[in-house]
C-alpha cells in the first residue's frame, strides 16, 4: 500500500475529515472532530499512527517487530506507529486503520449521546 491508497480507503469511511494541523508533512484524519490516524508524507516508506487497545498494541509490536512500533509523538499506550514494509499483509493494514476507526468513532458517539 502507498500513501494514496491509504487516503483513499480512510476518506472512505463515514464522517471522516483531513486536515493538516501540525504542518504540510502530516495529514491528520479525525472521525468526529476526533484523531484516529496519522499519515506522514515524509518517510522513506510509507507509515501510519493508529489507535489501539493498549493489551492489543503490545501485541501487535511483539508479533511485528519490524514494522509495529509505540505509536511516534503520541500515547506509546494507546497509539501505534505502523511501517508499510511488506512484513505486514494489506488486510491486517486494513484491520488496523478500521479497528482505529471504531475505537475513536465509538467513543465521540458514546459522548454525544
Amino acid at each position: 500500500m502507498d500513501i494514496e491508497q491509504i487516503r483513499t480507503y480512510v476518506l472512505g469511511k463515514p464522517s471522516v475529515t483531513e486536515g493538516f494541523p501540525f504542518g504540510s508533512d502530516v495529514i491528520v484524519f479525525k472521525v468526529h472532530d476526533k484523531m484516529f490516524l496519522l499519515l506522514p508524507l515524509d518517510t522513506p516508506e510509507p507509515q501510519f499512527n493508529v489507535k489501539c487497545e493498549p493489551d492489543l498494541a503490545i501485541e501487535l509490536r511483539e508479533q511485528f517487530p519490524d514494522c509495529v512500533f509505540p505509536g511516534y509523538h503520541m500515547n506509546k499506550k494507546h497509539w501505534n506507529t505502523i511501517v508499510v514494509n511488506g512484513r505486514m499483509n494489506r488486510q491486517t493494514l486494513l484491520d488496523q486503520i478500521d479497528r482505529s476507526y471504531r475505537l475513536v468513532s465509538d467513543s465521540t458517539r458514546n459522548k454525544r449521546k
